[in-house]
């Protein structure tokens, strides 16, 4: 079984506490679990199984079905491009491509280039369509892309002075919850 640390585990209990069915916690686990590991090892995915007393095939099928849950390492910035429709109509496939250029065609699923800093991943949909092209690092939304826009994003983190997210996206304006929007360690 995977070891979590004492804080993690406490957070697992307190979310086991606050669901009248356990299966309901699923997914939060899951996303705690990948922020303290990095991904989702085959070991995250048995024990949070066991810890909701469900099969492990169930586990698999919600990580197969989210977007924002990995089974594989990521950068300590995972870039996610949206290029669905509305995105796609606004840029998004252009500024998918600036980033591969811009971070040397890191791969969804790698630990990308510049020596695991970034990941890229192109996703389908960030419900941003009114912002588009929209971009996430990590749990900062960016919107409105532009090249020149992504290159300021980009270059923040790469200094370690992340950009403030776009207040305009909502829940940004909100005081990100304990652990989101840091870097993984």
């Amino acid at each position: 079984m995977a070891t979590f640390s004492p804080e993690l585990e406490e957070r697992f209990r307190k979310l086991l506490a606050s669901y009248p069915h356990k299966r309901s916690a699923l997914v939060p686990m899951l996303l705690y679990a990948q922020d303290e590991i990095g991904w989702l090892t085959p070991e995250a995915i048995t024990a949070v199984a066991e810890r909701l007393e469900i099969p492990e095939i169930a586990v698999r099928e919600a990580i197969g079905y989210y977007s924002m849950l990995r089974t594989q390492p990521a950068g300590r910035y995972h870039v996610q491009v949206c290029t669905n429709i509305s995105c796609l109509l606004r840029g998004g496939e252009r500024i998918l491509q600036h980033c591969r250029h811009r971070l040397d065609g890191a791969a969804a699923g790698s630990g990308g280039g510049e020596e695991g800093t970034f990941s890229l991943e192109e996703v389908e949909c960030m419900g941003a369509c009114s912002w588009a092209p929209a971009m996430q690092v990590n749990y900062d939304f960016f919107h409105h892309l532009t090249p020149e826009r992504v290159d300021q994003i980009l270059d923040g983190y790469r200094r370690g002075a992340p950009p403030r997210p776009d207040p305009a996206y909502p829940g940004n304006g909100a005081a990100p919850a304990e652990g989101k929007g840091k870097p993984r360690a």
